[in-house]
């Protein structure tokens, strides 16, 4: 089964007023959906747009692994165990919450900020805060994170490209760049920036870069 979601379907929010400019994914505040709360252990992918200078204010997370992917620009980071980097484009940003922790993410360039902000449900709630930055992220191997049993591939093809979706009980696509197309047993489906395909038990998927653009994406499967 295949249930492809259009970027126009995503909840608008954030404070365009101050720069800062989110689509959601999933139900989220005040565009509440019960038939929309998760796929899987993801509960939020939400696309950020930050003007120079803008950028959310010290806030808490707890009991929530947050994985950050930068389109464009940089993102400045800062949390309450000290820690501060700048995350770029092609960098995966990791935050585990546990037990409470609270950050600071700005754009502190002179260039807008986009990225892509992933909440997953941990298996287990509690322990201490965790961090990690990946730089360079290789679309080679699947980022592992079994707190929330879950993986994350970088899907990069080039124009007319193919590759195959792995194989997983639901894997969920959300396009970064160009245009992939989607190849299922139900017929093709052609998803553009921002949007997003929620796949259950659909093997032999293959996914193929519309030409004339190279394409890339980023797919959770969830084994469970």
């Amino acid at each position: 089964m295949i249930d492809v979601r259009r970027a126009a379907q995503r909840y608008p929010g954030g404070e365009p007023g101050a720069g800062i400019e989110t689509a959601h994914a999933f139900s989220f505040g005040g565009h509440y959906d019960p038939d929309n709360l998760r796929f899987g252990t993801l509960i939020a992918c939400n696309e950020e747009r930050l003007a120079p200078g803008a950028g959310f204010a010290e806030h808490p997370h707890s009991h929530t692994e947050i994985v950050t992917w930068v389109v464009e620009g940089e993102l400045t980071h800062e949390d309450s165990t000290g820690r501060a980097t700048v995350v770029r484009p092609g960098d995966l940003q990791r935050l585990s919450a546990g037990d409470g922790v609270r950050h600071v993410e700005r754009n502190a360039g002179d260039v807008p900020l986009v990225f892509v902000q992933m909440w997953l449900a941990p298996g287990e709630f509690g322990g201490a805060p965790s961090y990690e930055v990946v730089r360079a992220l290789p679309a080679a191997a699947p980022y592992v994170l079994p707190q929330a049993s879950a993986n994350l591939h970088v899907c990069r093809v080039g124009p007319g490209e193919r590759t195959s979706l792995p194989p997983a009980p639901r894997a969920y696509v959300h396009v970064v760049r160009g245009q992939l197309s989607v190849r299922t047993a139900e017929g093709d489906a052609v998803l553009s920036p921002g949007d997003a395909a929620r796949l259950v038990d659909a093997g032999g998927v293959s996914l193929t870069a519309v030409a004339p653009r190279s394409a890339e994406a980023l797919i959770w499967s969830f084994p469970h």
